[in-house]
């Protein structure tokens, strides 16, 4: 599968963006999505991911409550909702999709075997 991730940008404190994540090539519904980000300098950190089969999500403690995840199976894509973005949310945003991680382990981005190329978003303050 292929992945194609759009939507990044340059915002102020306490904006909104929608990042995008386009699949291609493969049965969207067998994979789990996620997202992950990586600040420069910094581990590539989970974001959040969405359960192949229920669309059950989950995010991190850092953007809970401010992102949510969401996908359209008619477009073959996920969505990253970002609300009331912080400057610490700086990082490029990578999308990730795995056929066989398991869920104690969706965190892990080395279990992902699919990537997006990035899209940077930069939260000024």
């Amino acid at each position: 599968v292929q992945l194609q991730a759009s939507g990044g940008g340059l915002v102020q404190a306490g904006a909104s963006l929608r990042l995008a994540c386009a699949a291609s090539g493969g049965t969207f519904s067998r994979y789990r999505m996620a997202w992950f980000r990586q600040a420069p300098g910094k581990e590539r950190e989970f974001v959040g991911s969405m359960d192949r089969g229920s669309g059950v999500t989950r995010v991190s403690d850092s953007v809970k409550g401010r992102f949510t995840i969401s996908r359209d199976f008619a477009k073959n894509t996920v969505y990253l909702q970002m609300f009331s973005l912080k400057p610490e949310d700086t990082a490029v945003y990578y999308c990730a999709a795995s056929s066989s991680v398991i869920s104690s382990q969706m965190h892990v981005w080395s279990q992902y075997a699919y990537w997006g190329q990035g899209t940077q978003v930069t939260v000024s303050s």
